[in-house]
């Protein structure tokens, strides 16, 4: 059975509103993804790092509980586990304040094997930021030469800060690699101010030839491939735009098994299968959207995981 790699930081989020902390769960759209896709019985294994402190054995914890496998995250004992604290205000837009420590010496994980046709997930500061950048990139070229499906998720958490001249040359490789490139409004004002996804597109990703799908979550997604754009229009509402995007990109990768999309067949979809992979994807968003923990419902994997092809 094909398989799942997904690349990202290990964080455990809080978040506050109005003052008063309201929960507290594994962030990041990678590591949700991942585990609502191991729920399904995908194999999915997830490529981190994290510390060997408490909350490290929480984050480690959610991905088993999830079905996740965790041979590949790295538990170093220096520093400390990645934290997020993000701050909900009425009318505002949400304020996150990123702790933990890191050591100097990082990144030594285990990368597992890869096959034709695996998806490899990956994003965030992880795919741009040194040291763990050069050891990744080596790992996509040669998922790549091995003709595995690459989704690639250019945007970063806000609140992190760095030197985006600095980083730009590696984000444009990113895209060069990869089959997928999916983003969203605040992701783009990061990385390419004043521009709209048209025009990212047409500026800075076209040339290398993914499919671009820029999502606004509780609206719709827009897909952009060669000379053609196409609208597809989401029926519902949330506010829970985190929880909607990890849901997005899980049902995306849900559709492709199920639909058992190859590599060759994503740069040649019809009009009619990208409204079939979209409306998977906008399932699994509302459904994550909803949960606690961003993730799907154990009563939703069970019925989807046997709509999946067998081995």
């Amino acid at each position: 059975m094909r398989k799942i790699i997904a690349i990202g930081e290990s964080i455990l989020d809080t978040v506050y509103c109005n003052g008063k902390p309201l929960r507290t769960f594994v962030g990041g759209r990678v590591s949700n993804a991942a585990a609502s896709l191991g729920d399904l019985g995908i194999p999915v294994s997830m490529v981190s790092e994290c510390c060997t402190d408490k909350v490290g054995d929480w984050v480690v914890n959610f991905f088993e509980q999830h079905n996740v496998d965790t041979k590949s995250i790295d538990r170093y004992t220096d520093g400390s586990t990645p934290l997020a604290a993000i701050f909900k205000q009425d009318g505002e837009d949400d304020a996150i304040v990123n702790y933990g420590e890191y050591p100097a010496n990082r990144f030594n994980v285990i990368w597992p094997r890869i096959d034709e046709e695996d998806i490899i997930l990956f994003g965030s500061y992880y795919a741009i930021d040194e040291p763990q950048r050069e050891r990744l990139f080596d790992l996509l070229s040669y998922a790549s030469e091995r003709k595995a499906i690459l989704i690639y998720l250019p945007g970063f958490q806000h609140g992190t800060q760095f030197n985006l001249t600095k980083v730009m040359p590696n984000i444009l490789e990113n895209f060069e690699v990869s089959t997928l490139v999916i983003d969203h409004d605040k992701d783009i004002n990061n990385m390419f101010p004043n521009q709209d996804s048209e025009k990212v597109y047409n500026n800075h990703i076209k040339f290398y030839g993914p499919t671009y799908i820029h999502i606004t979550p509780g609206e719709n997604a827009t897909i952009y491939k060669g000379s053609e754009k196409t609208v597809c229009d989401f029926k519902g509402d949330t506010t829970n735009h985190l929880g909607w995007q990890s849901g997005f990109i899980a049902g995306l990768i849900y559709g492709i098994f199920s639909m058992d999309l190859k590599l060759n067949d994503l740069s040649i979809l019809t009009q009619e299968k990208w409204n079939q992979l979209m409306a998977h994807a906008f399932e699994f968003a509302q459904c994550c959207a909803e949960s606690d923990n961003n993730c799907i419902t154990s009563d939703f994997a069970q019925a989807k995981s046997r709509m999946l092809p067998g081995e």
